[in-house]
């Protein structure tokens, strides 16, 4: 029943707003192309040419006309999507035919010049290099840290498994971002407005997941905090499957509710556009309610934290331990949050430039940031790497019997050390 009503809102939507602006001149002209060509086939079977006949001049479709007689067209008539010009072109009726129009339209609609229309590619390539940088950095350092926190069992604990999914969710959103890119653009002959295939759709159903599952992953290392300082002594393994149904599940089930919606109710173009809002906000709702609950927590650990450091019985050792526990995930959740609350509530084509920038150009570093926060800034990581370093070192300088002593000797430190346990009990991300 909820997807008949968003079906019937589509249409209402749809017959009430225009199509994207990029894409609406040429939609215009293709349709009005179709219908000069239709007219001019009929007057031709007909021979009911008297004069000129119905001409498409490539932009423009003239309408049949009597000899010496002169036709004008407001700019704002050929191009209302792009030009507010009051300007006019003229065509005249000849016993030869049509003349050529005049002046030309580029003159008479006041296009924009080429500078520019070449400041804004310069702008849209520098920023496709940025965000570029920024995934592929991201993405190395994502990978590294999730085969630092996968091959060391000392980091095997339910606060690292749920690292490494958000780990994998960073990777997987940069990951997409490269895929929509070749699928979508990488044929600069490929007309992107009557581009509609499998492929495509995929592509972009691929990047919202991954867009969903980002979010929804901050979110769970936002609800792990919270329930490590609120419930001291409860098992960190109770909550985890829950854990991981808010994180993958969640998501899952609101791409099949926008899938089935643009496949029924607005199956135009590669589902990239965000023109039907009623449809959008299958996306855009659960994300907008996902931060939101992320401030809430934001707000909530700092009153735990503030009650837990004021007690009396809080020692010196104990309000370091929280402090540490409160550093990387009380800077991650409003570094990784307030920047699309700020435009949540906002049309998606205000502050372009500005969006662009922080979505784009910033958030590609943040899979980079969380991987320095959670793995390569910690104290226990870095300490674990160079111990296996210096044992690497030392086993390739010692003879074999030099090396099982060694060998035997770490063993013992290590079991007597428990170094597992500590990390694992403890906040493994604080740096």
């Amino acid at each position: 029943m909820t997807v008949l009503h968003l079906c019937l809102f589509a249409t209402f939507w749809r017959a009430v707003h225009a199509i994207h602006p990029d894409c609406a001149i040429i939609s215009q002209l293709i349709e009005e192309q179709e219908i000069c060509i239709q007219t001019r086939k009929r007057e031709i079977k007909n021979q009911s040419q008297q004069g000129c006949g119905t001409d498409w001049d490539g932009i423009r479709c003239w309408r049949t006309a009597n000899t010496g007689q002169l036709i004008h067209v407001s700019c704002s008539d050929v191009f209302q999507h792009i030009s507010n010009t009051q300007g006019f072109i003229y065509r005249n009726c000849t016993s030869n035919g049509w003349s050529d129009p005049y002046p030309p339209y580029e003159e008479a609609c006041a296009f924009e010049d080429d500078s520019e229309s070449g400041t804004v590619t310069n702008y849209l390539s520098t920023l496709k290099q940025l965000y570029t940088a920024g995934y592929a950095t991201s993405l190395i350092s994502l990978i590294t840290a999730v085969i630092i926190f996968t091959c060391f069992r000392k980091f095997h604990c339910t606060r690292n498994y749920i690292h490494i999914n958000l780990f994998v969710s960073f990777i997987l959103r940069a990951s997409a971002v490269f895929i929509k890119d070749a699928v979508l653009f990488s044929d600069e002959t490929q007309d992107h407005c009557l581009m509609s295939t499998v492929a495509c759709k995929t592509a972009v159903t691929f990047f919202q997941f991954c867009i969903l599952t980002n979010y929804f992953w901050l979110l769970v290392e936002g609800l792990y905090l919270q329930t490590l300082l609120a419930l001291t002594f409860v098992s960190q393994r109770k909550y985890f499957w829950w854990y991981i149904l808010i994180g993958w599940g969640v998501p899952s089930i609101v791409l099949i509710v926008w899938v089935l919606t643009r496949q029924f109710c607005d199956n135009r173009g590669c589902w990239d556009d965000t023109d039907n809002m009623n449809i959008w906000w299958i996306i855009k709702g659960p994300i907008t309610v996902s931060l939101f609950a992320n401030i809430i927590i934001f707000l909530n650990v700092i009153r735990i934290l503030v009650q837990k450091l004021k007690s009396p019985g809080v020692g010196g050792n104990d309000t370091g331990h929280f402090m540490r526990l409160a550093k990387s995930t009380l800077f991650l959740i409003p570094l990784f949050g307030m920047h699309y609350t700020l435009f949540a509530f906002l049309p998606e084509n205000t502050g372009e430039i500005v969006r662009f920038y922080i979505e784009l150009g910033l958030g590609s570093f943040q899979g980079f940031v969380v991987a320095l926060l959670y793995c390569f800034l910690n104290g226990d990581v870095q300490a674990e790497l160079k111990r296996r370093l210096w044992t690497w070192q030392t086993q390739t300088h010692l003879s074999p019997s030099k090396k099982r002593q060694v060998t035997v000797t770490q063993i013992m430190m290590h079991d007597s050390t428990h170094s597992q346990t500590a990390i694992c009990n403890g906040y493994v991300t604080s740096v």
